[in-house]
């Protein structure tokens, strides 16, 4: 199992989605400037380059966050969420640019600092006509770059993934400030229908993905009835009902618990791994590993400890077997714990 391990980098199959990012962005951006010199033919090559960037972030943060409750709900989404990281960053030097762009047009030619001119040339925060809404953008990209920064695997282990998550769940406070920021902003200056309808459009698909992913999850999480007088253990499910090589995700104590069935044997762990949170529970059983759907995050489903090198563990539950019907203790053991495998009899 070691020797078939190996930690999810950058190999063909990113860098193909990579090229294909970078095209796409560089496609964008040319039918925008394009489209946009044939529109205003005296338009600015500034204004150009901050609303071009401006709007192909804009874009892909809307995919970015999509692209979880997509995976959720269709695993042949799952492609794009391993390339998510490198859509993040892309996204951020796209706003970067923007935001740079936008700092030395409208704030490097005064007799302030930019930095300053950005925060106090204007404070009528009074009025929602002439709200100041670039500090709010200067304040998403702040959070975008402080997600950037951490991107990689490296400080997901040194902040812990408990850490990790809840400093990359600040991208929703991100998004909400761009929000305000395109709607205080751009749409306040051009009362375009089309802009206002895509920005809409945009929104019902980030919250109407995440609704109806969260709806699936919460139907998933009905918990387990209480083990029965006199016994430690609860039936969770048949036999039959767990697809071989893969898991069957019951809710038992509150935490979210993967049962796997794999040559005639069935184990039970956590289903969430320890890399990013992921639902272990809806990967499968790849060269004798309980294999992460979101990044390949492997996981002995004996010991839930991962094969060397790696010392990735998820907490185990003992698991019994009677009459076609599963059973396991509610209560976990620690996390790399070696528990038996209940036979099936197959």
């Amino acid at each position: 199992m070691a020797h078939a391990y190996q930690a999810v980098g950058w190999n063909p199959q990113k860098k193909k989605y990579d090229g294909a990012l970078l095209l796409g962005v560089a496609l964008y951006l040319a039918v925008f400037i394009g489209s946009g010199l044939a529109v205003q033919p005296d338009i600015t090559a500034e204004t150009l380059v901050i609303r071009g960037f401006g709007s192909a972030a804009l874009l892909l943060l809307h995919v970015v966050l999509c692209i979880g409750p997509l995976a959720r709900l269709d695993r042949r989404f799952l492609p794009l969420l391993y390339n998510r990281r490198h859509m993040g960053v892309t996204m951020f030097f796209l706003a970067f640019v923007h935001g740079a762009f936008s700092l030395v047009q409208f704030h490097a030619f005064g007799d302030r600092n930019p930095i300053e001119s950005l925060f106090l040339s204007n404070t009528n925060y009074a009025s929602l006509a002439e709200f100041p809404f670039q500090p709010l953008g200067a304040a998403a990209l702040a959070i975008l770059f402080l997600m950037a920064a951490t991107s990689h695997d490296f400080w997901l282990a040194n902040l812990t993934p408990p850490v990790w998550k809840a400093l990359h769940m600040l991208v929703y406070v991100a998004y909400a400030l761009v929000v305000a920021h395109v709607s205080l902003g751009a749409l306040q200056a051009e009362t375009s229908p089309l802009l206002i309808g895509l920005m809409s459009l945009g929104m019902i698909a980030v919250f109407g993905l995440h609704w109806t992913a969260g709806a699936r999850e919460v139907e998933g999480d009905r918990e387990i009835d209480e083990p029965p007088p006199g016994t430690a253990f609860v039936r969770v499910a048949t036999v039959e009902e767990i697809p071989d090589n893969r898991a069957k995700v019951v809710c038992v104590g509150g935490e979210r618990v993967a049962i796997y069935h794999y040559d005639g044997k069935i184990s039970a762990v956590s289903s969430v791994c320890q890399h990013q949170n992921g639902p272990l529970g809806e990967g499968r059983i790849i060269d004798g590993c309980i294999t992460c759907p979101w990044h390949g995050y492997q996981y002995n489903p004996e010991s839930g400890s991962s094969p060397p090198p790696f010392d990735e563990k998820v907490p185990t539950f003992k698991v019994q077997v009677a009459e076609g019907f599963v059973f396991i203790d509610p209560l976990p053991n620690p996390p790399g714990t070696p528990v038996p495998p209940a036979l099936t009899g197959e």
